[in-house]
């Protein structure tokens, strides 16, 4: 038998990863095996040097990019994974459906990746020039697809060093030799992507055959008959949407040397369509058509392999040993170490605790849970869970908070919110392990739960993130799905369950059938099921090869289940008893006590089994007493110095901690406490969050520091994972939801239109459209217009062009929105076409559904996001309006007309909409520079805002007439603007770096003053709250958001440690503000100091400016709300009163100036001669 050979693992080598053997249909290769070099070899490699700079090879192999590659000094990383999850198994459809639009989507995936590998010619990992690229085997019900994704950011080194000479790395598929005649071989068939040319390498990260840069996606084999290698057929490249204007925060300003936070914008240009200038080589063939066989069986190889997830790793203990637990020891191995659990504790050696000692979990639960036939879920938020387990008996507590009366009742058959619990620290039975002493407390469980007979889906998971400072461990929880519903006053009894976890490197399944029983207030009851999936995911250590010894499957067995349902309180809760176990439930004919739970050993003792029935109660670390009865060592009396100097101890249940005298801080050791010198680790890059790609590092004064998961992440922030939003049905029906990290986004079907959220099977006809339609009519041979009638043209949008012709007579001229024509722009036949102005594009508006909102700009959209009270409904968000290749700085609401008002940099100008319907409204086109700023007075029915360039402050009549200067001197960066219409004030700040304020006046420009310039940053964004006299700012200089009553001058901090925010609004308690760095809108409890919500809108852009759209106006005067105050141009409104302005270019007409009721000047229609008189009344 040709793979006899490999029935044995091979050794190992630093050099190579050798996985278990796989039974290969075409019997090609002994073993499968993942190359630090870059490659999946099919069969042992020959020498380096006989493959490096070639292809093809002598043997099989799939090769990402392969070359004499370095994965030492413990940074280089190989990984690799058999991977079946939904989430990975969409991300591999949506590469292969780009590339073959036609194919079937995958149903098993491998992935492995190469992470920071460099070549060692090239080697300074100090330079951070390491690699990273993956491979994907992917297979479908007939087919198999090989996916190679590179990194966008370029390729790093394309060669590699061959006997003392440089050769570019190599990419492709190799069959190896084959047999050749009888007793001779010969190269088989081979696929080459790259050539010999570097440029053919650095290509794979610029080019595509999926229509993805960097993304190549093959099909190697379609069964029965594994024929020829086939590429992507989609080597155009779309255009890249990142380069869209945006506004930069490191832009240097043109007019100001010292630079600046200036609003500047590149115009969109979209690359160009990049076409591949070298195709692949096909190995040699001799006669008729030729074929590549495909190297294996990747069906085959799917079901009959195991993978575990290997790094190259240097490091010892004597690096890491502050890595363990302080109950564990370190235990260095040949590649790397492990920690370890002393006796009388248990866990992974990261996560350990002390036998016997009841254990408590705290964390949040998060949901949306549609409940029975209900349309609309149940939403709760950061919900709080505690739980309670008795580890000498396995008996798990569970409790959740504020869980509203509608679902309450119909989560009391989830007794499984408590599963995991219970499983991670059962009563373990004689040989059998609980979770917690597998694999810590640091882990991610998933489970889908499927009610019969009706399939309601709800899906469960629960990231558990290790015990924090308070020895708790914890937990966070979502839910989301369908649950069947339980009237309320109905009691549930759940009868006992057992359940089957199976074990595998880095990943635990069990599954299960649950039933129960619901006894409505009438006496009847009623006997439902529910079936039970369940997927833990965690990483294990991976340099003990003992510990990565597959366990045997284990059983649950869980009974005296107890749920009930407080609808006073709101709080739901579980209890139950958990043991771990034989699969087949055997147990002695004599029980120990130790292994039932009924011993009688305290709470905090470890019951000790002896021979036959005898046991004995031992109390756990950090008690004393016989057993029974155990009370906690007060260890920071009893033991002298138990802290070092300069510290104080702290006695806790069952241990003690040492903290450091105010003006002090832990050294590296952890135990010595040093003279505290502030050190901001979030800037030094010294703190232990995740990665800047996932969460966010906040110093908080001193050495302090907290670290916080991104939007679209969740866990404690040092680790943070991906959040599936497309679990939650986030999408339109008729739409397909692909997850991202940190986001995700939705794109309808085929034969649908929309944008994901809402999808419809017809793209509903312009006004332009609709018009030309109905006049071409319809015949037998199509549509044909009447002779001699004017037919209007449309642009691609839908909308009408500028300008028209009438091809009878030879006419043009220019048009309206609406199509009609703009009188005085006519041309006679043969003169060509007017010059017309570009009305701007057709907009098409989603009506704003009753309610407030938020509104908020993101480059060429506006978004909105209802709000509930004062919560963001984030799954409800939408878009208002999309205005392409535009920047749009500023918005503002207009309560009375229901326009939204917004000041776009790329024109520029300014411009209106009606949130009910129509298209988009020039106000104000001309004299701008860079408008950011604006403000409406929905009493005095005024616009305000200003341009950063020209430095000032405009206000002018809604319709964008009466246009007056009211600020011009002493400013440099203005941009955020507000107006009290009621009190008849202005407030606006300017971030100029050497000198940033914020000022106020009334709303005539008259009274100016400052009112902060002291430690100030860029003071982004401004909002007002009448309710409270609040004015407040975020500035993202300081990374704070400040508030102040304007009258008093009570400066107080509302938030710290913010990122980088732009716009800001209020409404009631809370303050929105929008963020560049986390593109994200941000909400604030304005009273508690806290941040309380992030929506991260589907585009991930920077976000702009951001208004309330109140449903109904504030309510409140001013002298200009009625009649204009009497003024005949504008009427602004003043602390005393309002002021009659007329507008800088009143010339020619007749105009009067007058300041309560004091007239102060006028301007008599045609004279051009302004006169002053004192004294007289207006």
């Amino acid at each position: 038998h040709c793979c006899s050979s490999a029935r044995s693992r091979p050794a190992a080598d630093p050099l190579l990863l050798l996985a278990w053997v796989i039974g290969l249909s075409f019997c090609v290769c002994s073993t499968f095996q993942i190359n630090t070099n870059g490659f999946v070899a099919m069969a042992q490699p020959s020498a380096e040097s006989t493959y490096l700079g070639k292809m093809p090879a002598g043997f099989g192999m799939i090769a990402a990019l392969h070359g004499d590659l370095d994965t030492g000094d413990g940074v280089g990383k190989v990984y690799y994974r058999q991977d079946a999850s939904p989430a990975t198994l969409r991300q591999a459809a949506e590469q292969i459906n780009r590339a073959f639009p036609e194919d079937d989507e995958p149903e098993h995936a491998v992935v492995v990746t190469w992470v920071d590998v460099a070549s060692r010619q090239h080697h300074d990992h100090s330079r951070g020039d390491g690699l990273e690229k993956q491979l994907v085997i992917a297979s479908a019900e007939t087919t198999s697809y090989a996916i190679l994704l590179y990194p966008r950011k370029g390729m790093q080194f394309a060669s590699t060093a061959v006997g003392g000479s440089s050769q570019a790395m190599q990419a492709g598929f190799s069959k190896g030799l084959v047999k050749y005649l009888v007793f001779s071989t010969r190269q088989g068939p081979y696929y080459r992507i790259t050539t010999e040319r570097e440029t053919s390498v650095r290509a794979l990260a610029e080019e595509t055959n999926s229509g993805k840069r960097g993304v190549w996606v093959y099909e190697i084999g379609t069964s029965p008959y594994f024929t020829s290698v086939a590429p992507g057929e989609v080597t155009d490249l779309p255009p890249d949407t990142g380069l869209e204007s945006r506004v930069s925060e490191e832009a240097t300003s043109k007019r100001y040397p010292g630079g600046g936070q200036q609003v500047t914008y590149s115009p969109y240009e979209p690359e160009e369509e990049v076409y591949r200038k070298e195709q692949p080589h096909q190995g040699p063939h001799h006669g008729g058509q030729f074929t590549v066989l495909l190297m294996f069986d990747v069906l085959t190889l799917l079901s009959s392999s195991r993978f575990t997830v290997f790094s190259y790793n240097s490091e010892t203990c004597a690096n890491n040993r502050n890595k363990c637990s302080t109950f564990a020891d370190c235990k260095d191995y040949a590649s790397g170490y492990c920690c370890h659990c002393r006796p009388g504790y248990y866990g992974n050696g990261i996560q350990c605790v002390s036998e016997g000692k009841p254990q408590r979990m705290n964390g949040k639960v998060n949901g949306r849970v549609y409940v029975g036939n209900s349309p609309s879920p149940v939403e709760f938020n950061s919900n709080d869970l505690h739980s309670y387990v008795v580890a000498n008996d396995g008996r798990a507590y569970v409790a959740i908070s504020t869980i509203p009366a509608r679902l309450g009742p119909s989560l009391q058959p989830l007794s499984a919110l408590g599963g995991v619990i219970g499983w991670a620290f059962a009563l373990e039975q004689p040989g059998y392990k609980n979770g917690f002493s597998i694999i810590g407390g640091e882990f991610t469980c998933q489970a889908e739960v499927t009610f019969l007979p009706a399939q309601e889906k709800l899906t469960i998971k629960q990231v558990f993130s290790g015990i924090d400072e308070h020895d708790h461990l914890v937990v966070s929880t979502t839910l989301e799905g369908r649950v069947p519903e339980v009237l309320r006053g109905s009691t549930v009894q759940i009868e006992p369950y057992s359940e089957i976890y199976q074990y595998s490197s880095n990943l635990i399944t069990s599954s299960s059938t649950r039933d129960y029983t619901v006894s409505l207030d009438d006496g009847s009851a009623e006997t439902r099921t529910y079936q039970w999936r369940q997927t833990i995911t965690f990483q294990s250590c991976p340099n003990d090869e003992a510990a990565r010894a597959v366990l045997p499957t284990q059983m649950l067995s869980v009974d005296q289940v107890f749920v009930m349902y407080d609808s006073n309180n709101e709080l739901i809760r579980y209890a139950m008893s958990n043991k771990i176990g034989d699969v087949n439930g055997e147990v002695t004919s004599q029980e120990n006590s130790c292994f039932t739970g009924r011993h009688g050993c305290d709470t905090n003792a470890v019951c000790r089994p002896e021979q036959g029935t005898q046991f004995t109660c031992q109390c756990a670390a950090g008690f004393t007493g016989d057993g029974r009865s155990c009370y906690d060592i007060d260890e920071c009396r009893e033991i002298p110095l138990a802290c070092g100097e300069h510290s104080v101890c702290n006695n806790q249940p069952g241990t003690f901690r040492c903290e450091c005298n105010d003006g002090y801080q832990f050294a590296s050791d952890g135990h010595t406490c040093i003279v505290d010198r502030p050190v901001d680790h979030c800037a030094a890059g010294s703190h232990d969050c995740d990665i800047t790609e996932r969460a966010h590092c906040s110093y908080s004064g001193g050495s302090s520091y907290i670290c916080s998961c991104l939007p679209g992440f969740q866990g404690h922030g040092r680790v943070c994972q991906d959040i599936d939003e497309c679990q939650s049905a986030r999408c339109h029906q008729k739409a397909v939801c692909y997850n991202t990290q940190g986001s995700f986004t939705c794109q309808c079907r085929p034969g649908y239109y929309g944008d994901g959220f809402y999808c419809s099977s017809e793209r509903t006809k312009s006004q332009c459209e609709t018009h030309r339609d109905r006049l071409l009519g319809s015949t037998e041979y199509g549509p044909q217009p009447v002779p001699g009638q004017y037919v209007p043209t449309c642009d691609s949008q839908g909308a009408y062009e500028a300008s028209q012709c009438h091809g009878s007579i030879g006419h043009c001229w220019c048009v309206d929105r609406n199509g009609l024509e703009i009188p005085g722009t006519r041309t006679g036949p043969g003169r060509g076409r007017p010059l017309c102005i570009e009305q701007g594009p057709t907009v098409h508006v989603y009506p704003l559904p009753p309610g407030t909102h938020l509104l908020f700009a993101q480059s060429g959209r506006i978004e909105f996001v209802p709000l509930e009270g004062y919560n963001m409904k984030k799954t409800e968000a939408k878009t208002v309006l999309h205005l392409p290749e535009k920047v749009i700085i500023g918005v503002a609401y207009d309560c009375v007309e229901k326009m939204v008002y917004w000041t776009d940099i790329t024109s520029p100008s300014i411009s209106k909409a009606n949130l009910q319907g129509g298209g988009a409204i020039p106000v104000i086109r001309s004299d701008l520079e860079s408008p950011e700023g604006i403000a409406i007075d929905h009493l005095g029915r005024t616009l305000f805002w200003t341009d950063s360039m020209k430095d000032r402050i405009e206000v002018a009549s809604l319709d964008g007439t009466k246009r007056r200067v009211l600020i011009d001197t002493n400013l440099v960066n203005p941009r955020a603007i507000i107006v009290d219409p009621v009190n008849g004030n202005m407030y606006w700040a300017d971030w100029n770096r050497d000198a940033p304020k914020i000022e106020t006046s009334a709303m005539d420009g008259t009274n100016r003053r400052v009112l902060v310039k002291d430690d100030l940053g860029l003071p982004n964004g401004l909002t007002y709250d009448p309710q409270s006299s609040q004015l407040c700012w975020a500035d993202a200089g300081t990374h704070m958001i400040e508030c102040m009553n304007p009258v008093q001058g009570d400066r107080r901090k509302a938030m710290g440690a913010i990122q980088y925010p732009f716009g800001i609004t209020s409404h009631g308690k809370n303050i929105y503000y929008t963020d560049w760095r986390r593109d994200a809108v941000i909400m604030v409890d304005r009273q508690a100091g806290t941040e309380t919500d992030v929506f991260l809108p589907q585009k991930q852009t920077r976000l702009y400016g951001i208004t309330t759209a109140y449903a109904q106006c504030p309510s409140g005067k001013n002298y200009c709300a009625v009649n204009n105050g009497g003024c005949t141009h504008l009427c602004l409104a003043t602390p005393r009163g309002r002021s009659c302005l007329c507008p800088n270019n009143a010339l020619g007409v007749s105009c009067v100036e007058s300041e309560g009721g004091q007239v102060l000047r006028w301007r008599e229609r045609g004279a051009g001669i302004e006169v002053e008189r004192e004294g007289g009344r207006y």
